[in-house]
C-alpha cells in the first residue's frame, strides 16, 4: 500500500511495557513517522513541503524524526498541506495523549504530596467503575492512616520534596469516603506478596490487613487476592488503575504515566480481567489475608519475646 494511504487510528503508538521517558520518545517518533507518510503521499520532498507551509526545512525534519513535538496548529497545517484532513482528529488525539502520558514526580510533587491527592479525589468523584491492580502495595483507597503515612514518608525521602505527609494522609483518608458512595463500583486485585512486603512497622501492617478484610465485606467493593501458589495467565509487571474506560494511571520510581489512548486502555482492561480471573474473593480472599496475619502475628510474638 502506498505511503500515506493507510488510515490512521492512533494505534501506532508503542506498547507501554516499560513505563518511562523512553516510551514518550517512541510515541513522538511514531507520530513523526506518520507525518512523514502523509508528506510522502503528496510526492513532495521535505524541503518542498516546508516551502508550501512557509516553514524552515529543519522543522519538517525535526517533526518527522521525533526530535520536536508538534503543536495543534502544526498538525492542522500538515493535514491541510498533505490533503489529509480526515486524519486530523487522530493526529491530535495522539499528540494530546503524548502530552498527558508522562509526568515526572518531582514536577508533580513540587508543591507537596497533598495537591496530587486532591487531584485524584476529583477523578474519584466522576468515576463510576474503578479497577485497580497492585503487585507490591495496598492501594491508597484501602490504606490505613499508618500505612499511608509510611508510603508518603518514603516519597518525601526518595524524591526530596516538601514534607506535607500529614496533610497528604488526611487527603487520602478523605478520598476513601468514596467507597461508601451509592452508584460507585470498585474492583481491587492484589497479590499476596503485596500483603507481605514490609512497607511499614509490623503492628501497622497487621492493622492494615485487618482493614483490608473488613472492606472486603462492602457490597460495592470487590477485593481479590492472588495467592502466592497461583499460576498466572499474565505477568504482574506493575500496578495500574483504570478509571471507567477513560484513563489508566500507573506509577514508576520517577514518574506517573497517564494513558488515554483507547487501544492502551483496552490492553490494560484485558490484563486486569486475566489477573482478576485467577484471584480469590470473599471468604477465600479473607482466608489468605488471615493466613498472612497469622504469620505476621507469630513473628511479632517472637520478636517481642
Amino acid at each position: 500500500m502506498p505511503p500515506g494511504t493507510t488510515p490512521y487510528d492512533g494505534t501506532t503508538l508503542p506498547d507501554n511495557n516499560t513505563a518511562d521517558a523512553t516510551n514518550v520518545h517512541e510515541a513522538r517518533t511514531a507520530l513523526g513517522k506518520r507525518l512523514r507518510e502523509l508528506r510522502r503521499s503528496t510526492g513532495s520532498t521535505g524541503r518542498e513541503f516546508a516551502e508550501s507551509l512557509a516553514w524552515a526545512p529543519s522543522k519538517v525534519s525535526k517533526l518527522e524524526n521525533g526530535r520536536q513535538t508538534p503543536s495543534d496548529e502544526d498538525l492542522r497545517a500538515w493535514a491541510r498541506a498533505s490533503d489529509h484532513q480526515s486524519e486530523l482528529d487522530a493526529l491530535l488525539a495522539s499528540l494530546h495523549s503524548l502530552e498527558l502520558q508522562f509526568a515526572e514526580w518531582r514536577h508533580l510533587m513540587r508543591a507537596g504530596l497533598r495537591p496530587q491527592q486532591e487531584q485524584l479525589y476529583e477523578w474519584d468523584q466522576k468515576t463510576r467503575l474503578l479497577r485497580v491492580f497492585e503487585a507490591t502495595v495496598v492501594p491508597g483507597l484501602l490504606q490505613t492512616g499508618e500505612y499511608a503515612r509510611a508510603r508518603f514518608e518514603e516519597s518525601v525521602r526518595r524524591l526530596k520534596i516538601t514534607n506535607d505527609a500529614e496533610e497528604a494522609v488526611a487527603a487520602r483518608l478523605r478520598r476513601q469516603e468514596i467507597l461508601y458512595r451509592p452508584g460507585k463500583q470498585f474492583h481491587f486485585v492484589l497479590t499476596e506478596a503485596a500483603l507481605r512486603f514490609r512497607l511499614c512497622p509490623l503492628d501497622a501492617m497487621l492493622g492494615q490487613l485487618d482493614r483490608l478484610a473488613s472492606i472486603s465485606h462492602l457490597r460495592n467493593v470487590k477485593v481479590g487476592i492472588i495467592a502466592t501458589e497461583t499460576a498466572y495467565t499474565v505477568s504482574p509487571w506493575h500496578g495500574f488503575w483504570i478509571y471507567d474506560d477513560r484513563r489508566v494511571l500507573l506509577e514508576t520510581f520517577s514518574a506517573e504515566l497517564d494513558l488515554r489512548q483507547p487501544q492502551e486502555i483496552e490492553l490494560y482492561a484485558d490484563a486486569f480481567e486475566q489477573l482478576a480471573g485467577v484471584a480469590s474473593y470473599d471468604r477465600d480472599a479473607r482466608k489468605i489475608i488471615g493466613r498472612v496475619m497469622a504469620d505476621l502475628a507469630s513473628e511479632s510474638d517472637v520478636s517481642s519475646g
